[in-house]
């Protein structure tokens, strides 16, 4: 922690976190804790910092968002924090959009997506109906896919700053998964289908869907957006990039308008 602080500390001349405070949602079937190693980079950075525990297994994304996303509002607030950031994992990201798209929040500062399934998951049509896919990831795994009957066809555009990073590899585990779905790819989630109409700025990571949210030089580039609504493009290659417009294209031209 002491070699991620010194990363992520804010330079002579950087904005800081002044009086700010960051939510963290985790992604279907993980908890709170899969998120410390972010929300102690983020409170090393100055940040008060909140990982909210939710039942993502247990209750349709719709449900779920109303109590979730309040609850780190509420603990904020309690701060007097004049700034809230958001910092989602996978599934969080949908439960955040879908609170944000009817719920005002004045104070609402910047998102950084990790991983989300913003267009859906080609894994979820595959296996969504499936008895162990259904009791393992119950009601809210049911809605990930990419058709017109999941949720996240029906969340629109977003108008906030919001920066998205996801990756290209996949663990061991995760292979025969990314083999269902087309393109660059993190074993969950094409790296085509992680991008939303709006969205500030993207990045492609070579990280796994699963080890996102303990990656380095993610919660760096997470802190780095944070403070200046960019990420630091310094070193990234471009491949990566010109490879995610091309599936994005193509997942355009399938989809239904």
């Amino acid at each position: 922690m002491q070699a991620r602080s010194q990363e992520t500390a804010p330079l002579p001349g950087e904005p800081g976190a002044g009086n700010a405070c960051v939510v963290l949602l985790h992604g279907l079937g993980r908890t709170y804790r899969s998120m410390d190693m972010i929300a102690s980079a983020l409170r090393d950075a100055g940040y008060e910092a909140i990982s909210v525990d939710y039942p993502s297994r247990s209750k349709p994304i719709e449900a779920l968002a109303v109590t979730a996303v309040p609850q780190g509002l509420q603990y904020c607030r309690n701060r007097h924090a004049d700034r809230i950031h958001f910092v989602t994992h996978s599934m969080g990201g949908l439960v955040l959009r879908y609170y944000l798209a009817s719920h005002p929040v004045p104070e609402l500062g910047k998102v950084v997506m990790l991983s989300p399934p913003n267009q859906g998951s080609e894994v979820a049509d595959a296996l969504v109906g499936t008895v162990v896919y259904d009791r393992i990831n119950g009601p809210a795994g049911g809605q990930l896919g990419t058709g017109p009957d999941g949720i996240a066809a029906r969340l629109g555009r977003i108008d906030y700053t919001l920066g998205i990073i996801t990756g290209n590899e996949q663990t061991a585990v995760d292979s025969w998964l990314a083999r269902q779905i087309p393109g660059q790819n993190d074993g969950k989630v094409s790296v085509a289908r992680a991008k939303v109409e709006g969205m500030t700025d993207f990045l492609v990571l070579p990280v796994t869907h699963t080890f996102i949210v303990m990656d380095d030089k993610v919660i760096a580039q997470t802190l780095h957006f944070l403070r200046h609504g960019r990420f630091r493009r310094e070193g990234i290659p471009t491949e990566a990039a010109d490879l995610a417009d091309r599936d994005a294209r193509h997942v355009a031209a399938r989809s239904p308008h």
